[in-house]
């Protein structure tokens, strides 16, 4: 059951003039670099964010089943351990409690702006700093952090006939839960990894379910299960235990990375995913219909105990025929078969390699982010990007991945970050932004790690290739060696621009 979470109650809701740094965004990345500045000293920084609490997707995603897929040990920041995970993978609402916790235990509520969305940031050169228009006024800060991630926007497909369909129409992320859905037809559109937790919530109470599927998943178990209160009780009083399984976890889930890189390994290993669903599926023109024609992992592979299973239901079908169009209370699709339905639930992802903020994000030059990017999303270590000074993006372009928790890739992104203040107080200078060719290089390397991967070869189209084609949302290695070359700042690899003369202090 949904447990009532108590609600963070920022302290303040004055915008001050100017700040050091601007955190845009209060999900794990925001709150993460919030804590990490609080615990390098650093207390000059406010946490811009447009809605009404902390969370991010987890604060979005109310959907019945929604969870994370990766163990919540893995799920939680290295430095604000949780040893009281109920279960193997956090329910969201779970997830959603611990990040208010984290508020409240690093005291975060004076920094927090909720409310405060954020409409434009535009690089002032003369006066080297950041001026950000806000629904809220006029804010000036040193750096900017872009917190906002990578599935913040819902992605709909452009269906015809669907603005006049007179039913009830949700996305996975915008979960009316008031909404009931009892003995309703049900159309969900999509079989990504809301849809493989949102079917099988749904089933038992709906009266009849289609789910329209364009693509096959590769579906794997996923092997959850309750957390006893002994290792409960065992996680608070051996934090050392905690840590040990914690880092037993990282090192297994990150060697899955090999397959990847590999393809033929993942060939091997769809052998395990036909056997699972031969066990669960034994209708076998049903089974041929969810078999992918694709290499496991070139689409996002899928962990479920109760998806396969849900399909074989009596009330289901499995739809494989493109949409033609929606009518009022049906969905038509192209060998003319009309299905009806009074609710249509998209589980169709997110605009994930076109962040609507870089639209209003200008840098040095006056073009926006998006203009320089034309379509394919690039920056240097994923974090910051030429011609842009002092901006980081956390879980920027090419650092998800396929295989283990995205916090570890974002951790070594906040030293980073923390290690460019330190260089720029050292050096009493005002910004830094990547070497153009240095950029370029990383770039290039990465393409070329790229293309060897099961994400360009595996004969799939999936969200991870942007407008052009390139694959610009996935980290082609382990975390390990992100970390390696990342969380390190490297003052040889980066531009760095002096303070204004006025800003100078005077010489005695």
């Amino acid at each position: 059951m949904r447990r009532r979470l108590q609600e963070v109650q920022p302290v303040s809701s004055r915008l001050p003039r100017h700040v050091r740094v601007a955190i845009v965004g209060a999900g794990f990345a925001g709150l993460g670099m919030a804590i990490r500045l609080k615990q390098d000293g650093i207390d000059d920084f406010v946490v811009l964010e447009r809605a009404d609490d902390v969370g991010g997707v987890w604060r979005d995603n109310v959907y019945p089943g929604c969870a994370c897929d990766v163990q919540s040990l893995l799920y939680s920041f290295s430095f604000a351990p949780n040893p009281g995970w109920s279960r193997a993978y956090s329910p969201a609402w779970e997830i959603q409690a611990y990040l208010r916790d984290c508020v409240r235990r690093f005291q975060l509520e004076p920094f927090l702006r909720f409310g405060h969305a954020v409409l434009s940031a535009t690089w002032d050169l003369p006066a080297r700093r950041w001026v950000l228009e806000t629904s809220h006024g006029i804010l000036t800060a040193d750096v900017l952090v872009a917190a906002v991630g990578a599935l913040s926007e819902p992605a709909i497909p452009h269906l015809p006939g669907l603005e006049r369909f007179r039913g009830k129409v949700m996305h996975s992320a915008r979960w009316d839960p008031g909404y009931a859905l009892a003995g309703r037809n049900v159309g969900v559109v999509g079989t990504g990894a809301s849809a493989v937790q949102i079917v099988p919530a749904i089933q038992p109470e709906v009266g009849r379910l289609v789910l329209f599927q364009r693509t096959p998943a590769w579906v794997l178990p996923r092997g959850d299960k309750p957390i006893s209160r002994p290792r409960q009780a065992l996680y608070r009083r051996v934090p050392g235990a905690r840590w040990l399984l914690r880092e037993v976890l990282r090192i297994l889930r990150d060697s899955l990375s090999v397959g990847f890189q590999h393809p033929w390994i993942l060939r091997l290993a769809q052998r395990w995913a036909l056997r699972h669903m031969l066990r669960v599926v034994k209708d076998p023109s049903l089974r041929a219909r969810l078999t992918p024609r694709y290499t496991m992992g070139c689409k996002r592979i899928l962990v479920s105990d109760d998806y396969l299973p849900a399909l074989t239901r009596p009330n289901v079908e499995v739809v494989t025929q493109p949409i033609r169009e929606v009518r009022e209370d049906a969905v038509v699709t192209d060998d003319g078969a009309v299905h009806p339905v009074d609710t249509l639930i998209f589980g169709t992802g997110f605009q994930a390699t076109d962040m609507p903020m870089a639209h209003h994000i200008r840098g040095r030059d006056g073009r926006t982010l998006a203009q320089v990017w034309a379509g394919s999303p690039r920056a240097f270590l994923g974090l910051t990007v030429s011609g842009f000074p002092n901006l980081f993006l956390l879980q920027g372009p090419n650092t998800g991945l396929g295989h283990t928790s995205v916090l570890l890739m974002m951790e070594a992104q906040l030293e980073h970050v923390l290690g460019a203040l330190r260089y720029l107080d050292a050096r009493g200078a005002a910004a830094v932004e990547p070497e153009k060719d240095v950029q370029d290089a990383f770039i290039q390397e990465l393409d070329a790690r790229l293309s060897r991967t099961v994400w360009n070869q595996g004969g799939c189209r999936s969200w991870y290739m942007d407008a052009t084609g390139r694959n610009a949302a996935l980290w082609p290695g382990t975390t390990s060696a992100f970390r390696h070359r990342v969380e390190h700042f490297e003052p040889s690899e980066y531009v760095t621009l002096p303070r204004p003369s006025s800003q100078r202090p005077a010489r005695s």
